[in-house]
């Protein structure tokens, strides 16, 4: 069996669980932190949306200049930029300069994780893609549990101040880390132009985009929807983190085995499910079986997709590939942000969550009709390719 676990990999899953940790510390804290200097529900969807619609801009630029000139430039300074960005966030004391802000810090993202989730799939063997991929995502799995609760811990007992710097301190720690791996890189011929979007793969970025559309009225509002029925938002998310932590490398063995349509089109039904259940939640009980299911649902469906996609194009294409998946998250979660804030202002929580689960469901479609063939004809051609030719 080809070897996962090197030093590059091990360097790089420990850099980007630090770099998740300061980018999660933010979701629960900063929509209360827009509240707090004078914004209202459609603003926090507004400044959230903002940010990912900053990395929808530059992923595409990111990726296909990852192709032609490497990886590790574009890890090293979207990591500079990306503590720079979080440092700002102290002197903001308006929604002028905090929408200013967050484009600038959509843009760090956008280069670092373009870059970091690229050098990744480079360093995994093809046929350990689903299990290391299911590895990798446990680096935001865990974030994603310590992270929130981090940051709700320092804004309730400390400041502000503290979590901005505490974030700093996160995302240098990334940078020390990054610094010492090697990435294998075969470059691409410089007569080739660079493109911004991987065609081949659209099928699967519509699934992936209507799949963060909900994923966008998570991260966005459980904390406010949580404090609405006296609940606290991070047991939410150190749940939902701690299940992603169970069924993350097991839906990876399985998506190796048995290829990813066997595990994204149940986790896509389970992960309606659990938006239903949120949904209709009034207290603790429900928010915590929701969290469950979305882990379960979520946490199977994201990494299967992202296995999809680098299956789907040839090597040389993995950056620009990888750039068009994170361009349809970041679209999805920007979107999804400001229009359900809009509809929460307009309406109710519970329909915003429907409306999450509805755009699941066309996630679903769109896999089943089109994203099963393409996997299909894919492993067809694959096989055709690995039998002897006969000749007479």
């Amino acid at each position: 069996m080809e070897r996962l676990w090197t030093k590059s990999y091990i360097f790089i899953i420990i850099g980007m669980f630090s770099l998740f940790i300061a980018f999660y510390m933010l979701y629960p804290t900063l929509p209360l932190f827009i509240t707090q200097i004078g914004g209202n529900e459609s603003q926090v969807g507004l400044a959230m949306g903002t940010f990912m619609l900053s990395a929808v801009i530059f992923r595409p630029i990111v990726g296909g200049l990852l192709d032609r000139f490497g990886r590790l430039p574009f890890i090293i300074g979207g990591l500079i930029l990306f503590a720079f960005s979080m440092y700002i966030y102290n002197w903001v004391g308006g929604l002028v300069v905090l929408m200013g802000l967050r484009i600038l810090h959509g843009m760090s993202w956008a280069i670092s994780t373009t870059s970091i989730l690229t050098a990744i799939t480079d360093m995994i063997p093809s046929s350990r893609r689903g299990e290391g991929l299911g590895w990798s995502g446990m680096a935001t799995t865990l974030a994603m549990a310590i992270g929130p609760m981090l940051g709700i811990w320092v804004t309730q007992n400390l400041s502000y101040h503290a979590l901005f710097l505490m974030a700093v301190g996160f995302s240098v720690t990334a940078l020390l880390l990054m610094i010492r791996i090697k990435i294998p890189f075969q470059p691409q011929s410089n007569s080739r132009k660079i493109e911004l979007f991987e065609k081949s793969i659209l099928p699967v970025t519509l699934t992936v985009f209507f799949l963060f559309i909900a994923y966008g009225g998570i991260t966005t509002f459980v904390p406010l929807f949580a404090e609405s029925i006296d609940v606290n938002s991070g047991t939410f998310f150190l749940i939902y983190a701690a299940t992603l932590v169970l069924i993350r490398p097991t839906a990876g063995k399985l998506s190796d085995r048995y290829g990813e349509s066997f595990v994204i089109g149940p986790a896509l039904i389970v992960t309606i499910l659990a938006l239903i259940v949120l949904g209709f939640s009034t207290g603790l009980f429900g928010v915590l079986l929701s969290a469950v299911l979305y882990g379960i649902g979520f946490g199977s469906a994201q990494p299967a997709l992202q296995a999809a996609t680098i299956r789907l194009v040839l090597p040389d294409r993995t950056g620009v590939a990888n750039a068009s998946f994170s361009t349809a998250t970041d679209l999805g979660i920007g979107l999804g942000a400001m229009i359900l804030g809009w509809i929460s202002q307009q309406t109710s929580y519970q329909v915003l969550f429907t409306v999450s689960a509805v755009s699941v469901a066309f996630s679903l479609l769109v896999f089943t009709f089109s994203v099963k063939r393409l996997l299909k004809n894919k492993g067809l051609n694959s096989l055709n390719n690995s039998l002897p030719s006969k000749t007479g």
